[in-house]
């Protein structure tokens, strides 16, 4: 089974997403869009796949959520790279596949589906406590999670402790989405559909932390990369017959 990760390949860390599925699943392939030649290219390999992880990276243009006077307070830009995955989520709609967003992927589908960004946590929210690495380590801080989220169900848990790695996060949540899981300053950690309980939807799940990085064995790293496994086999079997 193929599963697409729109960025797995460049440093060691991209490299971790391919690792974390296999060990949910060592029969996945892992197909890396970022190589493909073009974005054309890349929706027709997506095609071929029964889902796709939005990975992290740099920072969303702030044009994309019609705030460009915030691009003094982005680093590390990539519009190549936002042009591509923008284009792949709305190929993934198209597709019904299942979805995973992690920290650039979940800022990335929030903007993609109208919501809004803090492009800079501190500054626009100086009274938070520190999202973003610390002497280039991930940081960790609590999150809550809702309890009657999907989350919850995946992860069976209300509460945790997770890695952090970022300096943006969701503002304005898109309305077709709901907050899933909070840290204990407000910042929202996970968002899924609105309306999930109630199904009709393909799977998809939007986390801020980077389950890749932390130990397999974490409620909200191992639980999460299985769950969405099974949702692409159920995918496959039902799309792809």
């Amino acid at each position: 089974m193929k599963i697409a990760v729109s960025k797995a390949s460049g440093n060691e860390n991209y490299g971790k997403y391919e690792e974390w599925l296999k060990a949910a699943d060592d029969s996945v392939e892992v197909v890396d869009l970022s190589t493909c030649a073009s974005v054309e290219d890349a929706k027709e390999k997506l095609k071929e796949c029964s889902g796709i992880v939005f990975s992290g990276g740099p920072d969303v243009h702030p044009s994309r959520y019609n705030m460009p006077e915030l691009l003094e307070l982005c680093t590390g830009l990539d519009e190549k790279r936002d042009e591509l995955e923008f284009a792949l989520v709305e190929e993934a709609r198209e597709l019904q596949m299942p979805v995973l967003g992690i920290c650039r992927g979940a800022q990335l589908l929030n903007v993609a589906y109208g919501g809004t960004l803090y492009a800079d946590i501190r500054t626009q929210v100086p009274e938070v406590q520190k999202h973003d690495r610390v002497d280039g380590y991930d940081s960790q801080h609590p999150i809550a999670v809702e309890p009657g989220s999907m989350i919850k169900r995946v992860c069976r848990v209300l509460d945790d402790v997770v890695n952090s790695a970022h300096h943006q996060s969701v503002k304005n949540i898109a309305g077709i989405f709901s907050p899933a899981a909070y840290s204990d300053d407000g910042i929202i950690e996970a968002f899924e559909w609105g309306d999930a309980t109630m199904g009709g939807k393909p799977f998809l799940l939007a986390v801020q932390w980077h389950p890749e990085r932390m130990s397999y064995s974490s409620a909200m790293s191992g639980p999460i990369a299985e769950h969405f496994v099974l949702e692409a086999q159920a995918y496959e079997s039902l799309m792809k017959a």
